[in-house]
């Protein structure tokens, strides 16, 4: 059997040690990017979020499986937004809120 030099262990071990970190960096960068939204996605997501949820009370009625599914949207929308910009769109204010007070059910009245 023949005997691996210990130069040749240390430049494979080397080799495979560049390759993991430039698999690493190239695997990170792209989902780093495409976790973060900037505010105007946010705004575009938020503004969708409202629409759908305007459809499904006005098709299914304000406390349809339709209705919860559309807040919940909604409300995953507002928390991304807060989690990513200290701030989430009003819609019905046209504006951007700094303060986390937005209500769930604020489609709820009449």
């Amino acid at each position: 059997m023949k005997q691996i030099q210990p130069e040749t262990v240390r430049s494979l071990q080397k080799g495979l040690l560049s390759l993991a970190v430039v698999v690493g960096i190239t695997v990170s960068v792209p989902l780093q990017r495409a976790q973060a939204e900037t505010q105007e996605q946010c705004q575009r997501r938020i503004a969708h979020a409202e629409h759908e949820l305007h459809e499904a009370i006005e098709r299914h009625g304000r406390h349809s499986r339709q209705a919860g599914h559309e807040r919940r949207e909604l409300r995953e929308a507002r928390e991304r937004c807060w989690r990513e910009h200290r701030q989430w769109w009003d819609e019905h204010e046209h504006r951007w809120r700094q303060e986390r007070d937005w209500n769930d059910h604020d489609h709820d009245r009449d």
